[in-house]
Order: C-alpha cells, then structure tokens, then sequence
C-alpha cells in the first residue's frame, strides 16, 4: 500500500493529502467543503491533487456528516423498543436543565414518545431472569414502528449489559421483519451500566446510522465509477479507523472523527519532532479551523481517550473517543457588539458560506480572518477559495460600523481586540484539557495546526506560559494526516461494578482476553493489511460511594488484583493529592481498545521542501504588520523555501500553501529536520 490518500472534510475545506511511500512524491488539495453533500468535495479534492482514484490503494476518510446530522437534527425516524416501565428514560434523564437557572429552556428527545414502545421482559441487576422476554409482543411493536414511518429501530433493555440473552433474541425477531440492516441492539454498542447514557448512546447510533449509510454507499459508488476498487477506511472518533463496510454497524463511532484525526496526526509528529526522540512526547494540541477550534492532551505521545462525550444538552455519547474540547471560535467566527456593549467573537460563524467579508462571497459581518487581514497578518492576495477580492478598505468600513462605532475604536484597535477576545476564549479551551484535568500547560508544548492555528499560537502560548509552540509542515492539512497514518481501532468495554476485595484472580485477565478475541474478529473481517496488532487496556474506578469515576491505564493485562490496587491509589493521588485507605476501591469498566497497526508512513516527505540557500533567500517580502507595542517592518518568508536547521528571531510571518505562521518581536524559531518549526515563546 504506497498510495494512500488522506481526505478530511471540515467546517469550511476539504483537505487531501496523498502520498506515494515508494516514490516520496506527495499531492495537496484544499478545496471548499460543499455542504449539501460531502462527497462532492471529497471527488473535488481528488480532481484537485491530479489523483486517478484507480491508482490509489487506500483512502481515508474524516467525515463530519455524522456530527453535523445530530447537531443540526438531519437524522432518521427511530423507533424504541425497551423494557416495560422504562420508555421515559432517555427523557427523564439526569434532572438536569438546559439552563442551569431559571425555569427556561427546552430538551427535545431524538426519539418522539410515541415510538417509544415497551414489551415484557425483565434482568435484574446480577443478571437473573425476573421475567420472561414476550416474543409476541416484539413482533407487534415492530408492526406497529413500521406502521408509524420508523426507519431504523434501537433494542435497549434495562441491565442487558450484565445480560444480553433478552436483548439478542428481541434483535433476531426484529431483523427477521425489519426491511433493512438498522436494526441496533444496545448491548452491542455499549456493555456498560447507566441506563441513560448507554440507551442514549444506542438512540444516537440509530439515529444516523441511515444516514451515514446513504453518505458512505453514494461516495463508494462515485469512487467505484472512477475505478477506485480497494476498501474504503473511514475514521472514527477514537483516532482509529474501520472498513467503509463495518463502519454504518457502529455510526456513532464516527462522532467527533474530524477532530480526532487531527489529535492522531498531531501525537505521531510530535513524537519525530524536535532534536531528540520523545522531546515533545506531551503536548496541548489546538486545531483552529474555519468554525471551531478543537484542543486536546497527548501524554507520553497518546492522545487521551475518554468515553464522557456530551455533544449537546441531554446527549450524552458513551463510547470512546480522543477527548476534544471545542468551542465555536475559528476562522469564520463573527465579532459583535452585544446590548451591554460587550464585544463577542463566535460562536456563530460564517461557515464556508458566506464565508468571511475577505471572500468576496456576500459575507458582511466582520471574522477573526478579516481582523488577522486587516492587521497585516495575512496577505489578501495569497487567500483561497476567493471568489472576488475586496479591499482591506472595504473591511475596514465593517469593522468600524459593527465594532469600532459601538466602542469608540478605529479599524486597527477593533481588529487587535477582536482577535484579544478570540484568544482569551481560546486560552480558556487550553485550560478545561489542562489545569482541570490534573495538568500544568507550563509542563507541555502547543502543537498548533488548522488553517487558523498558526496565527494565534504564540499569542495563546504567551498566555498560558507555556514555553515551546510547534507548528508541523503542513498545519492547514494536518487533519488529513491523521487519516494518512491512523491505525485501525475496535473499542470494547465491559461493566464489573464491584469491589476488588470480591475479585477473584483470574477474572480481570478472562475479561481483558475475550474482549481482544473480539477485536481480532473484526479486524479479520476487514479487508485491510495490518502490520501487527497491540492492544491498549484501562480501567474505570472509584471508591466505594463515590459517583465520579477515575480512568486508570493498565500496562498488563494479567495485572493481579493487588496490582490494580497499587495502580488506582497512585492514580487518586496524583489527581486529587488525597489517600483513602479506609474505603475499599470499586472496579466499574474494563476497556480494551484492539489496534491494527497499518504500514508506516514516512512524515519526512510532507513538507515537499525546496530549500533556499540561505534564510534571505526564502524572504519574500517585508510589510507591516500589527503586534501589541503597533505597526512592525516584518519579514515574511515562504515556508518552503525556508533551509532545514535554519533559525532566526521574531518578528516574522511565514506564510505557505496552506496557512499562515505568526511570530512575535522576540520569539526564536528553529526548523528541525522534518520540517517542523519550533518556536520559543517569551512569557
């Protein structure tokens, strides 16, 4: 497999990047995302990087269809089948509010009460029988779903994570009459108590599994009419990827796949990177893209993984998946002034349509990219996706009509504050993955990519005090790396839910074995070349009485009892700084996470470099750019040109294909020998 093509679909771009392992050649493509249908842009990026889909031998594909259909509510007509008494659960919830104060707000279930319909059967909660599953009563309600427009159906019994008897053969009865292949029971998506989340994570995968499915068919089929005849590899939120052919089984896995392809590229850099092997094995990643800005942590060059995804109010998500933070402030983001006379920036954007003013594609309300143009930052003449050109004039004017009129502020100053809020907000981002979590940003570096990373980095690392930002060679399109080098992933969990005092040995090792027999199942399924498989195993704990649950890795996974112990108390402590002896610990989820490692892919290859003599000769110009003492005379260079192991101190812009890199009066930048720039930030 020496051609593979990376293809990820953002808010804004599509982005591609192909490479050829045998000859080193590598193709770029960012082209505009159509909304409308996403496959269209993935066939447009390929056009663009002059790639025959029937000399490829892999395709990756990042896609936010799924992510988009449950926001904005664009999903199929589903059906509950669920234990008598308990079809007001995914209703009922937690008793939480959509607004934390006041008696306002409104939460409307993915599934409508009248297709929420209950049967007799009955596990308690060690998994004995109380009551017989009524098979005739399945049958009826499956008439009865189909009579009312259902499209696809979840089974969610209550406790059929401890045992699933009931749950399976109510599947077999309804497969047997559904009329097609979404038929979701919940113990196949998650074998983990909490009725709630678990029967709320199998709605969601209902939900969209029609539509991923429909996206996944019409894109293998323009793909097939192009010659293109190997497996098409999707991602999934977990960072791994899975068959375009198993994929649409477990949609919800591809919730959050965007952001997470980005984490994975960003973790296999960081590890190359620097001038030693493991110098930057911890950082804070920042994707800024044209909608949203995504921060996550890597730890010891694995990004972290966490299964406590709330897309939105009452939708919580119980699989694994890279633990991202978004906030709606990218590129695209609008700034205004609100009836306080509050300046905001996001969440609300511009989207790929209409885009910001700088576009020229009707957009009127001034971004974050037309203050970054506006103060120099970005040169208006090396834009994409332009359909006319306005005039830095032009943007001016909008600028002081929606920011600076309101706040007694010219052009320049309303530009330098909006992107000062931005940043603010952003830095904010930084802190929920960091210091909320245990961490100390000062102890890590900021991986910054996405279109939009690189001009906000240093600013953002400034005010943290973090002291190294590394911006990789191809930071717009580092998402579409993370589907270049991802591996394949299967993720299992499984419910124990007791003290380990009653654990008898033996019994953490059985459950950790059967759950990567099952992993090495699916893998044999798919019709993919894997290199070797690892497996990566953790545990979900907790004092006896607590609610909160503690993630703890687990490097054996024939770890005695007395070991996992060791392994939790150490943990505790070095959360919370606390011992609790006295209070016996709780062993609640085993995780199993079964990866087959796809062939490496050379990163030395993606900066497709061609070197300058000396740093002079990689300067393209110098302009005046804003920083925060005013206007600088500041060199801009072209990335490309610029000499591996070259250094120099700011101010600086380097701009190339896709994005744009500032560096501050006083930061050092030095390029190592992959094409990275690691900057020195002074606090």
């Amino acid at each position: 497999m020496s051609r593979i093509a990376g293809i990820d679909v953002g808010g804004t771009f599509t982005d591609l990047i192909l490479v050829d392992d045998a000859t080193g050649e590598v193709s770029l493509a960012k082209v505009p995302t159509t909304v409308h249908n996403q496959a269209f842009g993935v066939l447009a990026a390929l056009d663009a990087a002059g790639a025959d889909p029937a000399s490829l031998d892999a395709i990756v594909h990042g896609t936010t269809t799924t992510t988009n259909a449950m926001l904005e509510r664009k999903i199929a007509r589903v059906g509950l089948i669920t234990t008598r008494g308990f079809r007001d659960v995914l209703e009922l919830g937690r008793r939480t509010r959509p607004t934390p104060y006041g008696l306002k707000g409104q939460f409307v279930p993915l599934i409508p009460r009248e297709l929420r319909l209950e049967v007799d059967e009955r596990m308690d909660a060690d998994g004995e029988v109380l009551r017989p599953l009524d098979e005739a009563q399945v049958e009826a309600a499956v008439v009865q779903l189909l009579a009312a427009g259902a499209e696809s159906v979840v089974i969610h019994f209550l406790h059929s994570y401890i045992n699933a008897s009931h749950e399976a053969r109510a599947a077999e009865i309804v497969r047997s009459l559904w009329p097609n292949p979404h038929v979701t029971a919940g113990h196949t998506v998650v074998a983990e108590y909490r009725e709630y989340e678990r029967g709320t994570t199998a709605a969601v995968n209902a939900a969209i599994q029609p539509v991923l499915h429909r996206y996944i068919a019409r894109l293998q089929g323009e793909l097939a009419g192009r010659g293109f005849t190997r497996e098409l590899l999707v991602m999934q939120g977990n960072g791994g990827t899975v068959a375009a052919s198993l994929v649409a089984e477990h949609a919800v896995n591809t919730v959050m796949s965007g952001p997470a392809s980005g984490v994975i590229a960003a973790a296999a850099t960081a590890m190359q990177a620097g001038s030693f092997p493991g110098e930057f094995a911890n950082v804070v990643t920042y994707d800024m893209g044209g909608t949203s800005s995504d921060v996550a942590l890597v730890l010891n060059g694995l990004p972290s993984v966490s299964s406590d995804l709330e897309l939105e109010y009452a939708m919580p998500i119980h699989v694994p998946m890279v633990d991202v933070h978004t906030i709606g402030a990218g590129g695209g983001s609008l700034a205004s002034v609100d009836a306080g006379g509050m300046l905001r920036v996001g969440p609300e954007s511009a989207g790929a349509t209409p885009g910001p003013i700088c576009y020229g594609r009707g957009g009127t309300r001034p971004t974050i990219t037309d203050a970054n143009l506006v103060l120099g930052r970005l040169d208006p003449d090396r834009l994409l996706a332009v359909d006319s050109p306005v005039s830095v004039e032009t943007l001016c004017a909008a600028l002081r009509e929606h920011v600076g009129h309101k706040l007694g502020l010219d052009a320049e100053a309303s530009a330098a504050a909006i992107l000062r809020v931005a940043n603010d907000k952003m830095a904010g981002a930084v802190r929920m993955v960091s210091l909320s979590r245990g961490h100390d940003p000062r102890d890590f570096a900021l991986f910054a990519f996405g279109g939009a990373g690189p001009l906000h980095a240093v600013a953002l690392a400034r005010e943290l005090g973090i002291p190294k930002v590394l911006i990789p060679a191809r930071p717009g399109l580092t998402n579409a790396l993370g589907c270049v080098v991802a591996d394949l992933r299967h993720d299992f969990v499984r419910t124990v839910n007791r003290p380990l005092s009653s654990l008898d040995e033996g019994v953490i090792a059985a459950l950790f074995e059967a759950q990567i027999t099952a992993g090495r199942e699916l893998l044999a399924r798919e019709p993919v070349a894997v290199e070797a498989v690892v497996t990566v195993h953790r545990a979900d704990m907790q004092f006896q009485g607590q609610s909160h649950i503690l993630p703890v890795a687990i490097d054996n996974m024939n770890i005695t009892v007395a070991e996992l112990r060791a392994v939790f108390e150490a943990a505790y402590w070095q959360r919370f700084g606390v011992e609790l002896p006295e209070i016996l610990p709780v062993l609640v989820n085993l995780h199993t996470a079964v990866i087959g490692k796809r062939r490496a892919v050379s990163l030395a290859s993606i900066m497709a470099a061609k070197p300058a003599a000396s740093l002079d000769e990689a300067r393209r110009l110098i302009r005046p750019v804003w920083f925060d003492g005013g206007w600088m005379d500041t060199p801009v260079y072209v990335r490309e040109r610029l000499p591996l192991g070259t250094s120099f101190t700011g101010p600086a812009i380097v701009e190339q294909f896709d994005g744009t890199t500032v560096v501050e009066p006083g930061n050092h930048v030095t390029m190592d020998s992959i094409g990275n720039l690691i900057i020195g930030v002074g606090t």
